[in-house]
């Protein structure tokens, strides 16, 4: 698309901001990417679409806030290449899963890594801030441990029993993912579908894929690399993996 003007603003290696970013490539959408720090960018989030989360995604003259609102604009827009299923049983089926992946596992998802991740702060701030110049960088993390109390909150890491649950509902979703995958190796038909992006980026986190987007800084502390020991045996992350290897394209955002 050579309309350059479309701009996704998102926090980097994020896992709902990866489902905007995939939809975008996945269309062939030529866009610009403002990367905000987690944290300071809530005010700016907050006059842009009345809100305060990523990602943001600014498309001809409309705001739409949240991965399944901009993928909706997306295939409203940019029918090509679609995602939702043509079949009326099926897009429904592909959408119910977006819906309860979107409420339930990217929220607990994100509380589980980040339990690990604010126990590894200059991975953390290297994971978030690695993009920015070195006094940026340095700032943001001398500024973090004012920060960590409220990305905690923001992400559900309350304490010990809210980091379980998490656990829990990361494990069932990965069972779900493996339970449901059809010969195919979709979730829903026999094509890559919204369901199967969404389910793919939302457990990213979880098996690091080679991707910039969303691949972890190198070299992992140890606590990280635990982390994605969890999962690794298990039958989804090796479908996250695939879903990657075969569906996920190259970046179509523009440098400035």
């Amino acid at each position: 698309m050579p309309d350059a003007t479309v701009v996704l603003h998102q926090f980097a290696s994020s896992h709902y901001n990866e489902k905007a970013r995939w939809g975008l490539d996945w269309k062939g959408v030529v866009h610009r990417r403002e990367t905000h720090l987690p944290g300071p960018h809530a005010l700016a989030m907050k006059r842009l679409s009345g809100q305060t989360a990523t990602p943001v995604l600014c498309l001809e003259g409309a705001v739409n806030a949240g991965s399944a609102a901009i993928l909706d604009a997306l295939e409203a827009r940019f029918p090509e290449r679609p995602l939702y299923p043509a079949d009326p049983a099926l897009r429904e089926r592909a959408l119910a899963i977006q819906r309860d992946f979107d409420a339930e596992v990217g929220v607990a998802v994100r509380t589980a890594a980040f339990s690990v991740l604010l126990e590894e702060r200059d991975h953390l701030c290297a994971t978030f801030a690695g993009h920015r110049s070195r006094p940026v960088q340095a700032l943001y993390r001398a500024t973090f441990p004012v920060l960590a109390p409220i990305i905690a909150k923001a992400n559900g890491v309350t304490g010990a029993a809210a980091v379980e649950r998490a656990f829990e509902r990361t494990q069932r979703a990965l069972d779900f993912v493996a339970r449901e995958v059809g010969p195919s190796g979709y979730l829903v038909g026999d094509a890559f579908s919204v369901a199967d992006l969404c389910c793919a980026s939302l457990l990213a986190i979880l098996v690091d894929p080679p991707h910039p987007d969303m691949s972890h800084p190198k070299p992992m502390p140890a606590r990280i690399e635990a982390f994605l020991a969890r999962f690794a045996q298990h039958p989804a992350a090796a479908w996250v993996l695939e879903q990657y290897a075969r569906h996920r394209p190259p970046s179509c955002a523009i440098a400035v």
